[in-house]
């Protein structure tokens, strides 16, 4: 009858019976018999005619699934699929070769994962299902060590597919990234829930993108993050992107998707606080343009990240209605850096044309500022921002800018030093050292624009609010903060 029931209900929504039920080629779904070999054959049957592959309430133990193009795959509510821990004998598929000397490991391979597909089109993953790493990850990652075989990379990876639509599934502790999606065009995503260990989604050289809805969880990487990697063999931009009423946070990894939000864990492997942002960067080859990002919140992680660093272009970027709390570092970091990791020749970064509009922030780390930074001979171009409330926890002291030594962004932050702003290093803002002043920072900056700006401190800080250093026309209209904002200098 639950098999009856399952297919009248897919018939109804595809309009025809089209709907294949994995158990009818053999899984099972009791999260100890392998389920991996009988899903991937009814995916196969199913792409023949563009059919609809369910799997309904379950645990589903699997390797690595195969996508095929037309095929729409269902986790019906309550169905689990489930991360199978590596043995001896049986794992993931083997990452297939690639050059990955221009991005991480992690952005250079797609079939090490638990659900991947290339050269696709017409494709779904939809439903109230999990997708959940937890004991591979807790099993596996011990198995690994003594075997030598890898655990899946990345819970769905996509290279190089059209038309692609993921809706309404969850995702637990999926490895390297939840999600993967590299050069991936007229993809949306919507209504996804992940709490997980490393990045949530990372869309990388894709066109034509809506991030619609989703809630994203990371303590330990990036919420959402779009990049524009090398990892096609070629440059290629990441643009006409709309992210728009998300939530992103930096929780406990798990205590998220279980309601608890605990905080139990206040730094990242970096040694600064949690992760869970926004992000543009940091691989940035082909470029960022046309980007959207609105109607979105930020709890208890990193703030709005825009870093351009290998060679891209970054302009075009509208941010708007963004409400932040509990922000452990920069509440905006605009960053043009100089690392260039890119095949020879390839040319500098820029940064051109930012608008940010009606930001609010509340009880944000005031060590770095707001930071927009450039470097010499290329500044950051453009910027506006309009609309601004941050309310800074303030509290400390010019000494505590002078006592900082090093410049390693993987340090604690009082090891870093304000004055070396790491051109090639790895991009964020604690790498930049605790600023000379506490609302912002900006540096090889031209033409930027500072309207109806409202900066506080929860305590008094001793440093002024504003720093510039290697600027021209900055420009402050209806710019409060306390102390008839010291530092200012139109």
């Amino acid at each position: 009858m639950e098999r009856l029931l399952s297919i009248i209900i897919a018939a109804f929504l595809c309009g025809h019976v089209c709907a294949i039920d994995v158990r009818d080629f053999g899984a099972i779904g009791d999260g100890r018999h392998l389920d991996s070999p009988a899903i991937n054959a009814a995916i196969k049957e199913a792409s023949v005619k563009g059919d609809t592959v369910i799997l309904p309430k379950g645990i589903w133990l699997c390797y690595s699934l195969h996508l095929e193009s037309g095929v729409t795959l269902r986790l019906e509510k309550g169905a689990v699929l489930k991360a199978a821990p590596v043995t001896n004998k049986e794992g993931y598929d083997e990452a297939e070769p690639n050059e990955s000397h221009y991005q991480d490991f992690g952005h250079s391979h797609w079939h090490n994962s638990l659900i991947w597909g290339e050269n696709l089109h017409d494709v779904t993953f939809e439903g109230e299902g999990l997708i959940d790493g937890t004991d591979a990850l807790s099993r596996g990652e011990q198995q690994r060590n003594d075997t030598g075989m890898p655990l899946a990379n990345k819970a769905l990876a996509l290279k190089s597919c059209q038309k692609v639509t993921i809706r309404g599934v969850s995702f637990l502790n999926s490895g390297h990234f939840a999600m993967l999606m590299t050069g991936v065009d007229d993809l949306l995503i919507e209504n996804v829930t992940v709490d997980t260990n490393r990045d949530g989604f990372d869309i990388d050289c894709c066109e034509r993108v809506i991030i619609r809805n989703c809630h994203v969880n990371t303590l330990n990487d990036d919420a959402i993050v779009l990049k524009c990697s090398y990892a096609l063999g070629h440059p290629k931009p990441t643009e006409h992107v709309l992210i728009e009423d998300c939530h992103v946070s930096g929780y406990d990894n798990g205590s998220y998707i279980d309601g608890a939000k605990t905080k139990n864990i206040l730094k990242a492997p970096d040694g600064d606080g949690p992760t869970g942002r926004i992000k543009l960067g940091t691989e940035s080859n082909g470029g960022f343009r046309h980007i959207t990002i609105r109607n979105c919140t930020f709890t208890h992680c990193r703030g709005l990240a825009l870093e351009t660093v290998d060679g891209a272009a970054m302009e075009d970027i509208n941010v708007s209605d963004i409400t932040m709390t509990d922000i452990c570092n920069s509440p905006i970091y605009i960053r043009l850096g100089d690392r260039m990791r890119a095949p020879q020749g390839f040319h500098p970064s820029t940064v051109d044309n930012i608008r940010i509009r009606n930001v609010s922030v509340l009880d944000a780390d005031s060590r770095y500022a707001c930071l927009i930074a450039g470097v010499e001979d290329h500044p950051v171009r453009n910027v506006y921002i309009e609309n601004l409330n941050v309310q800074f926890r303030g509290g400390l002291t010019l000494d505590d800018v002078k006592e900082q030594r090093g410049c390693n962004p993987f340090f604690i932050p009082s090891a870093r030093k304000a004055t070396d702003m790491g051109e090639a290093n790895y991009p964020e803002p604690s790498a930049h050292g605790i600023q000379p002043a506490w609302g912002f920072s900006i540096s090889h900056a031209e033409d930027i624009y500072l309207k109806n700006v409202h900066l506080e401190t929860i305590y008094k800080d001793e440093r002024p609010a504003f720093y510039t250093k290697d600027t021209k026309n900055i420009h402050f209209e209806e710019v409060t903060c306390p102390d008839e904002c010291p530092g200012i200098q139109p």
